[in-house]
């Protein structure tokens, strides 16, 4: 196997680090399929990448269409964490029901509750009674969607 002068593997590597992940992918497996038997060990060193990743470029690189359209998407579509009213479709009743003996509000406007668990708290709770584990910003969110507000000391200017 041929192997590139080092001026040029510099070269390589400064242009692949300026790829996106998919990008990545298919310049590597080009370069293997360029180079033949040892391409896919040789540029996985050079460009620091594992070998079942040129490997998968080969495999998207050979297996494109011939009329094919860039693509706007990196990643496929759907993935990441879903919204928690997506894992749990009840979580809003058993939020109010953990809140229910800690809500105060104002009797002068119904619209204003607040209660005097923390973020931290409220978790804890939904945890050991619903097993349902959230993280603090969740709860603030369904703070907010309930129309709870932070019940915070005011000063009265004499």
């Amino acid at each position: 196997m041929k192997r590139y002068k080092p001026s040029t593997e510099q070269t390589m590597k400064r242009f692949y680090n300026t790829l996106s992940e998919k990008d990545r992918r298919r310049y590597a497996g080009i370069e293997a399929l360029k180079l033949g038997h040892g391409g896919i060990t040789y540029i996985s060193q050079l460009l620091g990448c594992d070998r079942n990743t040129v490997a998968q470029g080969i495999e998207e690189v050979t297996g494109l269409p011939a009329d094919s359209q860039p693509e706007n998407r990196v990643r496929q579509a759907g993935g990441g964490r879903k919204p928690i009213e997506v894992t749990h479709p009840d979580i809003d009743e058993k939020f109010l029901t953990v809140l229910k003996h800690h809500t105060a509000g104002d009797p002068m406007d119904e619209t204003v509750r607040w209660t005097n668990l923390t973020h931290q708290e409220i978790a804890e709770k939904l945890a050991e009674e619903h097993q349902i584990r959230v993280s603090q910003p969740v709860i603030g969110e369904l703070l907010k969607k309930h129309h709870y507000r932070r019940r915070k000391a005011q000063k009265n200017e004499p």
